[in-house]
């Protein structure tokens, strides 16, 4: 079969396109899946240009979603012909886990989605959204279960709370519609108008053009009676102290990425001590989380929302996509 695999030193320009051997017959507890989509997220591009370390070899993609073309001995809940999604922390079933257990996530650690085949325990899939096609539900793995944990699973987000997001990614947008939802008011910030107006027709209440408005954070506190009560911090230390400003007393921001950059120069410890602020650090999210979710998606309707389509053997073109901040929603990968 074809994948991408990472050869050292890694980088897009030295992801390579091979035949690799076929995905075994599947053994007792076992599946075999013709993936059919995936899709890329951040993680995906520091593995591929080795900021996170992967093994040589190491086929790339946390999220894939296909068909179920075999199934092993004692499986159950699981049939031939099924539509199924990869889940990105195959121990973690549900509730806390220790951090130590994680490692095994698809795409790095342990080998991704970024292939035509793939020989998993039942473990490492859900069944998908029922009406969504293989694209849309190979969205859902890290972006998706991500936003569902931080605003439904550690947010509780409920009807007449506020929700700032931020900017027009994956995980922004799914928390948007998750917390709309819920009942919330939506805050959006992103660069461009016509992202602006994306936003609002997917149901944000209120849009700020984070490049215009500099202090964005008081923009979006001054829209709300007492500050934000939920922030889906995306962007990292380059815009936490934004986020810790929008934020209220006693208020929520969970903590996901740093699609802005590494570098920390401060980090306001006081004004998160002087607000009693809950910081949540998500790390992704249990497979009770992504069931949860599923269910969630398919009594509201919910579709992930799709920016362009990427043939495999163009995975490197998909990233540099990623990378220049130009998409709106998921950048997807047709296998």
């Amino acid at each position: 079969m074809k994948a991408i695999r990472v050869r050292h030193p890694a980088s897009l320009d030295t992801l390579s396109w091979e035949d690799v051997p076929d995905a075994p017959a599947p053994g007792p507890g076992e599946i075999r899946v013709r993936l059919r989509a995936a899709s890329v997220n951040f993680r995906d591009s520091l593995v591929a240009k080795g900021f996170f370390p992967a093994a040589d070899g190491r086929i790339p993609l946390s999220d894939g979603a296909g068909e179920v073309v075999e199934v092993g001995a004692d499986v159950a809940g699981f049939a031939v012909g099924d539509a199924v999604v990869s889940t990105f922390h195959p121990n973690w079933n549900e509730g806390d886990i220790d951090r130590a257990l994680l490692t095994n996530a698809p795409g790095g650690p342990a080998d991704g989605y970024a292939c035509e085949y793939a020989t998993r325990p039942v473990s490492h899939f859900t069944l998908a959204p029922r009406g969504l096609s293989h694209a849309e539900a190979a969205t859902l793995t890290c972006a998706g279960v991500t936003a569902w944990r931080a605003v439904v699973t550690d947010g509780q987000v409920k009807p007449g709370d506020s929700v700032l997001v931020l900017g027009s990614g994956g995980v922004s947008l799914f928390a948007l519609q998750f917390a709309k939802a819920a009942g919330a008011t939506v805050i959006a910030t992103s660069s461009t108008p016509d992202k602006l107006e994306r936003l609002k027709a997917l149901g944000a209440d209120h849009v700020i053009n984070h490049r215009e408005v500099e202090q964005w954070g008081e923009a979006a506190a001054a829209l709300t009676p007492r500050g934000v009560d939920h922030v889906i911090e995306v962007g990292g230390p380059q815009t936490m102290p934004q986020s810790l400003a929008a934020v209220r007393s006693g208020g929520h921001v969970a903590v996901i990425g740093a699609v802005g950059g590494f570098a920390v120069d401060t980090m306001p410890f006081a004004v998160v001590q002087a607000k009693r602020l809950r910081l949540q650090g998500v790390t992704v999210g249990s497979r009770r989380d992504q069931t949860d979710m599923i269910r969630g998606i398919e009594a509201t309707d919910i579709r992930p929302v799709l920016d362009r389509s990427f043939a495999l053997a163009d995975l490197a073109a998909a990233l540099r996509h990623l990378d220049s901040g130009a998409h709106f929603g998921k950048i997807c990968i047709e296998i």
